[in-house]
């Protein structure tokens, strides 16, 4: 991996979760803890992280658990228009996952007008979003909270999945490789993405056409985990047609 390529790796799993330690980046990058003191010296001084001792943290990462406000406010038109295509698929008394991400939390939005729903996710903020609505029946997963994302990762929050049984998964993703790889920048959010996929009757992705062709750090596996993929009009047409030879529906 070359070293502007791991450093940018670096910048978003502590972009995903707030913090990263030193030893747990050296195990992950198969490098030495100096090597990758280094690279946390260099993304500090372009302003991007504050080190501390063992580690380093994002920027003003307690601004986003306070303000309830997610890091990531890329490409917001194209998000509100596939949450616009997304909201059609639900109807009165469905019990559906929402994931935590940009994307769903404008589903979210749109879901407030539903007077009767069963809804578990992994995101505070939807939580709060939908949390007035007594139509809406709540169910927040537990696990470890990461605050850029204001969402709960990790094997305790892959459990409260475990336990359900729904007909939609609304489901996020950092990036879809170029060889349609399903991708996240945190390894612990892998076990619970795989847990709401294996809860649903029908699964679709929510992802902007940005997010074709990017891969992040974790794979979780090909994109016909899922049934259908919710994008944007720019989509490209090359895109399109190796979805549709891969059996997966495109709105």
């Amino acid at each position: 991996m070359a070293l502007n390529q791991r450093r940018q790796e670096i910048l978003n799993l502590i972009r995903e979760d707030g913090h990263a330690k030193v030893q747990n980046l050296s195990k992950i990058f198969k490098v030495s803890e100096v090597t990758i003191r280094q690279d946390l010296e260099a993304l500090e001084s372009m302003g991007y992280i504050q080190r501390e001792y063992g580690g380093a943290f994002l920027k003003d990462v307690g601004t986003f658990a306070k303000t309830g406000t997610l890091f990531n406010k890329t490409h917001l038109e194209e998000k509100q228009e596939i949450a616009q295509k997304a909201v059609k698929l639900v109807h009165e008394g469905d019990s559906i996952i929402l994931d935590s991400g940009s994307t769903t939390t404008e589903l979210a939005k749109l879901l407030v007008q539903f007077r009767s729903l069963n809804v578990i996710t992994n995101a505070l903020n939807i939580a709060f979003i939908l949390g007035e609505n007594p139509g809406i029946n709540l169910i927040v997963s537990g696990g470890e909270f990461k605050a850029p994302t204001l969402s709960l990762t990790g094997e305790m929050a892959a459990q409260a999945f475990k336990s359900v049984h729904v007909s939609k998964c609304f489901l996020a993703t950092a990036g879809i490789s170029s060889d349609m790889l399903l991708t996240y920048p945190s390894l612990s959010d892998l076990v619970v993405k795989s847990a709401m996929i294996r809860a649903a009757e029908k699964v679709y992705l929510l992802a902007d056409s940005s997010k074709l062709g990017y891969s992040s750090f974790a794979s979780l596996g090909r994109i016909n985990l899922i049934d259908t993929l919710i994008t944007d009009k720019n989509l490209p047409e090359e895109k399109l047609n190796t979805l549709k030879e891969m059996n997966i529906e495109v709105l």
